[in-house]
């Protein structure tokens, strides 16, 4: 995705006080977990490849920026998505899925998004709101989306590393 590095990139000279992620580790998530029990791992991967069945594999266009909760409050900078309707499907299955785990529901609908920042302080924004502003209709590419990942992360100094514990495919009907 080098239109997403190029924002980084982007972002990043602006000075402002942000926690950018890595081009490299740039990613959409469509659950957190948190800290999770090694037992439960099997049925989690079962959850997964209900949640994707009957769908095919689809592509995504990467388009436009913004933050949440909004641009005057910032706390989370984000590149959205088109064509992500699949992805809502495998969401709203994911959390049916995993609820009985212990696992409990988002209080919000999934929005299909690529979080690139965190701010760390709410001063010195000014660039980075009109660098977001100009680029709220950009597109940024297209992305083949082919199956859905389980990831498991550890916090290092250098950031967070991800490591991939199971890989479930779309499955169409």
């Amino acid at each position: 995705m080098a239109g997403v590095e190029a924002l980084l990139r982007e972002l990043s000279e602006t000075g402002a006080p942000l926690k950018l992620v890595r081009g490299e580790l740039v990613h959409l998530t469509m659950k957190f977990l948190g800290d999770t029990q090694e037992a439960l791992v099997p049925r989690i991967v079962t959850a997964m490849h209900h949640a994707v069945e009957g769908i095919s594999p689809f592509s995504v266009r990467i388009v436009g920026t913004g933050a949440f909760p909004s641009l005057r409050r910032m706390n989370v900078l984000w590149v959205g998505m088109e064509g992500g309707e699949p992805l809502r499907d495998i969401a709203r299955r994911l959390e049916e899925g995993i609820e009985p785990l212990g696992f409990p529901r988002e209080n919000r609908e999934f929005s299909p998004h690529i979080t690139v920042a965190r701010v760390k302080s709410g001063q010195g924004l000014d660039a980075v709101r009109k660098l977001l502003e100009s680029r709220a209709k950009h597109s940024f590419g297209e992305v083949r989306v082919d199956s859905v990942r389980l990831k498991k992360s550890i916090l290092t100094p250098q950031g967070p590393e991800y490591f991939t514990v199971e890989e479930v495919p779309l499955r169409p009907v």
